[in-house]
Parts: C-alpha cells; sequence; structure tokens
C-alpha cells in the first residue's frame, strides 16, 4: 500500500518526527483530511521558526503523553499561543526516570543484562501491551475530546513513535482507517531524520560503542511486533476493535461520527 503524503515535508530544526496523517486511505474509500490530524516528537526545543510553522497549522489542541520524568529532561513544549496543551501521560514518572536512567547512564553490562536476548523488544512489546490494557480513560479522552472540538490537533510523546504512535493507531482505528495504512505510518518513525536523538552521559568512547547503540535500538526502533502486540491485546482483551472502542474506551457509534466528520474527507 502506498500512502499519500505532501510531496515536501517541512524541515524543522528542533522537532522530530514531525508529520501530516493526510491521506491515510479508510476501510470505506475515504482519507484522513490533511490539516487535522498531526503527530510529532516533543516540541521542547522547536526553533522561533518551528514555532512559527506549527502556528500556521490552525492548531487547535496539542496532546503531550509524556510523563514528568521525560519533561525533566527535554524541558516543556514550546508555547504556542491560542492553542490547547493537554499533558496527558501514558506512562508512570517513575519508570520514565528508570528508563531513561539506563538509557542514558547505564553501562555495557548492566545493558547486556538488561537488554540482550530479545529483552529489549519484548520490554517494548510489554508496555505497548499495558498502555493499551491499562490507559482506557486516557485514550477516550482524546477521543471525545477530538470528536467535540480539539481539531486541529497535534499528538506528541518524547520520541512521538511509541505513546503517540499508540494514540494515532487508536484514533485511526476509530475512523476506519485500514490498518496496513496504520503499519505503514507508525513504521515511518525508522528514518534517519526523525529518530530521537540518544544521549548518554559518559564522554567515553565506549559510551556510544557499536555494542551500546545495538543493544538500546530496539528502544528507540518502531517495530511491526511492537504494533500488532497492541492490535493483538485488543483482540484478546475485548474481541474485536468495536467492542474495544465501545466498552473499552465508552466511545459510541455516534462519537465515532463525529470523529470521522472531524478527521476525514
Amino acid at each position: 500500500m502506498t500512502q499519500q503524503v505532501p510531496s515536501t515535508e517541512p524541515e524543522l530544526a528542533g522537532v522530530r518526527n514531525f508529520r501530516d496523517l493526510g491521506g491515510l486511505p479508510t476501510a470505506d474509500g475515504r482519507r484522513v483530511r490533511a490539516g487535522r490530524l498531526f503527530r510529532s516528537g516533543h516540541l521542547a526545543h522547536a526553533t522561533e521558526a518551528d514555532a512559527g510553522f506549527l502556528s500556521s497549522l490552525g492548531l487547535h489542541t496539542i496532546f503531550d503523553f509524556r510523563n514528568a520524568a521525560d519533561q525533566k529532561l527535554d524541558g516543556h513544549d514550546v508555547a504556542l499561543p491560542g492553542v490547547r496543551h493537554v499533558n496527558l501521560p501514558l506512562t508512570d514518572p517513575a519508570d520514565g526516570a528508570e528508563f531513561w536512567k539506563m538509557v542514558r547512564e547505564g553501562d555495557i553490562a548492566e545493558l547486556r543484562a538488561l537488554l540482550s536476548d530479545g529483552l529489549a523488544a519484548n520490554r517494548m512489546i510489554t508496555s505497548y501491551r499495558a498502555i493499551i490494557k491499562d490507559r482506557t480513560a486516557e485514550h477516550s479522552r482524546v477521543l471525545h475530546a477530538m470528536a467535540d472540538d480539539s481539531v486541529p490537533a497535534l499528538m506528541h510523546c518524547a520520541a512521538g513513535k511509541d505513546r503517540a504512535g499508540l494514540s494515532i493507531a487508536v484514533t485511526l482505528l476509530a475512523v476506519g482507517v485500514e490498518r496496513a495504512a496504520i503499519e505503514e505510518d507508525y513504521l515511518q518513525s525508522n528514518a534517519a531524520h526523525r529518530r530521537y536523538k540518544v544521549h548518554r552521559s559518559s564522554t567515553s568512547p565506549d559510551a556510544m560503542s557499536p555494542e551500546v547503540m545495538e543493544l538500546l535500538s530496539p528502544l528507540f526502533d518502531a517495530r511491526a511486533e511492537y504494533l500488532a502486540a497492541a492490535f493483538t491485546t485488543i483482540e484478546e482483551t475485548w474481541g474485536t476493535v468495536d467492542r474495544y472502542l465501545e466498552e473499552g474506551l465508552k466511545v459510541t457509534p455516534a462519537v465515532r461520527e463525529r470523529l470521522r466528520a472531524n478527521l476525514l474527507d
């Protein structure tokens, strides 16, 4: 499947992984309307030019899924005049602090013990499953807000890959976007210019050695198996996407129709 994307993508100096979801196809032949739903990494390092571009999008709401540990590390989003900012953490600050301590300060022995032999990928799969099962209230709030008045909307976390990726996926499922198209968009986060820049506390050559980077890589990859785990969790827990939306997220067919009206051509 080929996704329709703008022919030119904005070059943002301080914001990574930005894109417009416009053009993604639904199962009934419609498409996500350009300029209604965006995703990115955090906005804390946005330059003045970046902020000017973001302000030009006519955003109503920015959904920031970072926790306090993320915000302590990277800073708070730049303020965009007239745009509502909603901080809705999808992971606990204690988990975030532990994660970033491991990424930034873990020595090679610790990283081998925690991340080798598939442990890093399993960590990501467990996280995706937990966000789907345990954060239904947060995802419900996002969908109801966008069904009411909160579009155009931008969703982000730290890297714009996992928490934002899942929230985007849930939103796209709710309006009927084809699953293959959701996966294709999700995997775009792997592009070199989109990836989160990993920083390590030590400046020694060993701190950024090929082995260290290989051990950390699964944490910063977008992998089809991660997203598939989220979809499987929906099916195992609720049976169908419709039941997940209606019973898990309390999103009625009427709310879904308002979402479709707000987000689709």
